[in-house]
């Protein structure tokens, strides 16, 4: 009767990743809240709003792995120890990541490590800012004749060069949202300037969803002056399309371009 007691009371290790979306915690999926809620220990990333954090029992650990630039403290590998750590001492981990999980962050290479540990993990997408964010200000992906398709990409490899997919994204129709990529402005607006779209439209968007949310729309020769002007950093993502031409403030700068074509 005691050892049954005991075996009652140890806990199934589960990993559970889970989408937390662009910023507003409202945003995020009734199972990752569900899934909050439930958990043992949470492991959140520098952008997951901590109001969501509200939605954990009280007696779960919550646990900052935001990484910050120059420190090895929360580097990938370390992020995975963590996970596996937590998990086999505690029960049930949420790894909470902004956005989705499988869209630039890492998540397939946590999950596969967990598996490799025979830890049963689960998977709550959750909203991509490369779609959710833009679609907020009402500027689609895809439109009529405007674009057929889209790309999402990062502004720079893994070694820190710009993405050679974006050369093969500038020469298309599509609607190209780069994130992590208003450092390297100056860099892929020459890019979409090489293919003679230097009034391509694009919008800026800084902090995206969040209380400290900021946009501007330009085209591309003006993006790198409006990026430097208004002091937009990271987290911010770049829209390159004539989607971008949907959104209000564009109407402006069109008219602008008419004017001086007329004269």
């Amino acid at each position: 009767m005691i050892l049954n007691k005991i075996d009652s009371k140890v806990k199934e290790p589960k990993i559970t990743l889970v989408g937390a979306g662009p910023g507003d915690p409202e945003l995020i999926s009734l199972k990752g809240l569900k899934a909050i809620m439930k958990a043992d220990v949470i492991l959140y990333d520098a952008q997951v709003n901590e109001a969501l954090l509200n939605h954990a029992s009280e007696t779960a650990i919550k646990i900052f792995v935001g990484k910050k630039s120059d420190d090895e403290s929360f580097s990938q590998d370390a992020v995975n120890k963590l996970m596996i750590d937590y998990a086999l001492n505690f029960g049930h981990v949420v790894r909470l990541k902004s956005g989705d999980p499988f869209v630039f962050a890492r998540g397939f290479e946590e999950v596969d490590y967990a598996e490799s540990y025979s830890i049963e993990t689960e998977i709550i997408p959750g909203i991509s800012s490369a779609i959710g964010v833009p679609g907020l200000h009402k500027i689609p992906m895809t439109y009529d004749k405007l674009s057929e398709s889209f790309w999402v990409l990062t502004g720079t490899n893994a070694v820190g060069d710009i993405s050679p997919d974006l050369y093969v994204a500038a020469k298309s129709k599509a609607t190209v949202v780069v994130l992590m990529g208003v450092e390297r402005i100056k860099e892929i607006a020459a890019i979409f300037q090489a293919e003679g779209k230097s009034r391509l439209p694009v919008a800026v968007i800084e902090n995206g969803s969040s209380v400290h949310e900021h946009i501007r729309i330009g085209i591309v020769d003006t993006i790198e002056e409006l990026i430097t002007d208004h002091q937009i950093s990271s987290p911010a993502l770049l829209v390159f399309g004539d989607v971008v031409s949907l959104h209000p403030d564009f109407y402006r700068i069109r008219d602008f371009y008419h004017t001086l074509e007329a004269e």
